[in-house]
């Protein structure tokens, strides 16, 4: 993919932060870009699947029945996404990363990880990026400036490398 500018950038994870609020989840709320250059290619966001009654089930059953925000852009791309970029409100989860390498997408962009979502989410955090490095996706972690505009503060390996 060609090099984006930071306002590309910006402009992209600021979308996907505006698709999370498309879900109907009140405790986590993620949204996803699918983009190829600086063209969106798709969306998407985590809830239940179409027809499926969005109810108030315990977090077991909401797992089970849920849809993430990365799974749905891939679902919902409809055409081939190798070599897209994707840009993400949290780190995908390893499942969301056993798909986002199989379909071919080679940047994944992502908000600095505060410390305390790696305190609750930090065994997932390092199988998610042990498969990112194995593969060969890059993960850039991006500042999110006082403007609410994010900035890139470099390679997301350095960045956990730190918290390991």
């Amino acid at each position: 993919m060609s090099e984006l500018n930071k306002k590309w950038q910006a402009r992209f994870m600021d979308m996907a932060f505006m698709v999370a609020t498309w879900s109907k989840d009140p405790s986590t709320q993620v949204g996803a870009v699918i983009i190829d250059g600086n063209h969106i290619v798709s969306m998407g966001f985590n809830g239940y699947p179409h027809g499926v009654e969005d109810r108030a089930d315990d977090r077991e059953i909401k797992y089970l029945k849920t849809i993430h925000a990365e799974e749905n852009a891939i679902l919902h791309a409809n055409r081939n996404i190798n070599g897209c970029s994707l840009f993400a409100t949290h780190l995908p989860c390893p499942n969301c990363c056993a798909k986002i390498i199989q379909v071919g997408i080679s940047q994944v962009f992502i908000p600095h990880q505060t410390d305390d979502y790696l305190s609750r989410w930090g065994d997932k955090v390092k199988v998610s990026m042990g498969m990112f490095n194995e593969c060969g996706v890059s993960v850039i972690q991006m500042e999110r400036s006082s403007k609410s505009n994010p900035h890139p503060v470099g390679a997301s390996e350095s960045a956990y490398a730190r918290n390991k």
